[in-house]
């Protein structure tokens, strides 16, 4: 099975392995799926950790409000008397506005904790480096396990409003957002290899060959960006190695120079003949016109 380092510009992403026999039309597919995956689980623990602290979503009429504000227009929050956590809450405001104040207890709020932790981890970036690859199947696995651990704090659900629930019903809204921005939708998709956008007619074989052991770096963008900057010939962490090879290079060669300094042979004691002329009384003789 090929194994396919997809980057978004020079930022890794995530390994994705398929066979060279796919084609780039199912290729693009499944890492778009990936990618959009990895954000929407980012775009989770996000808000869940604000549920852990600050409780559910308040109604969109009612959020950004001060107390007094509230109190004054009358307005009322049908849902925060629904959707109580278990074991009951704590009262912590929200600075922003955007929660109802209605923390979960400190033992439901670890849950919901834990799981953004772990979370987090299956879908790092830093799974490139260790060699472990991304699929279709783990990220809605991932999701599942948010969606869990949010069902168990909130036994009756949380309000259709709230952003987390949303995302679990693929309802949310991110237009305008900068969230919105980072999504490449599968028909916005292109994928580069070595310069070259791959054609989605084409099988990822047309590109890569047919040997299933290889392991390219392929990259994702919106179509009508341009080409994407190429690889370095030489990674930063191989240009690391190297300089700190060339330094330490460098350094031995100055301690041999010094070790093969010969000015010691001018001296008086290196002299070879310096004790035959001294036994024949030959020393510090001086030489001059009479």
């Amino acid at each position: 099975m090929v194994k396919l380092h997809i980057k978004k510009g020079d930022e890794s992403q995530f390994l994705f392995e398929t066979t060279v026999e796919l084609s780039l039309d199912d290729c693009t597919k499944a890492v778009c799926n990936i990618f959009n995956g990895r954000l929407k689980i980012n775009r989770l623990c996000t808000e869940i950790e604000f549920l852990s602290k600050s409780g559910i979503s308040l109604p969109y009429n009612m959020q950004g409000l001060t107390d007094e504000q509230i109190s004054e227009l009358k307005l009322v929050d049908e849902w925060s008397d629904r959707c109580i956590p278990s074991g009951g809450y704590i009262d912590r405001k929200d600075e922003l506005g955007r929660r109802n104040g209605r923390a979960p207890v400190e033992k439901m709020a670890s849950v919901l904790e834990k799981t953004i932790h772990d979370a987090k981890e299956k879908i790092s970036k830093d799974l490139v480096q260790r060699d472990i690859t991304l699929t279709q199947a783990k990220i809605q696995e991932v999701i599942d396990e948010l969606r869990g651990a949010v069902t168990i704090v909130y036994p009756m659900g949380l309000p259709p409003h709230d952003p987390i629930q949303m995302e679990f019903e693929n309802k949310e809204d991110l237009e305008g957002t900068h969230a919105g921005q980072e999504v490449i939708p599968f028909n916005e998709a292109s994928l580069w290899f070595s310069g070259k956008e791959m054609q989605s007619n084409k099988k990822l074989s047309d590109y890569l060959g047919k040997n299933e052991k290889s392991k390219v770096i392929v990259k994702i963008q919106k179509k009508g960006k341009g080409a994407p900057s190429r690889e370095p010939v030489v990674s930063e962490e191989e240009q690391k190695k190297m300089m700190a090879y060339y330094f330490k290079k460098q350094e031995e060669m100055k301690k041999l120079a010094e070790a093969d300094d010969d000015s010691y042979l001018n001296s008086d004691w290196a002299d070879g003949n310096q004790l035959r002329r001294q036994f024949q009384g030959l020393n510090d003789i001086k030489w001059r016109p009479r």
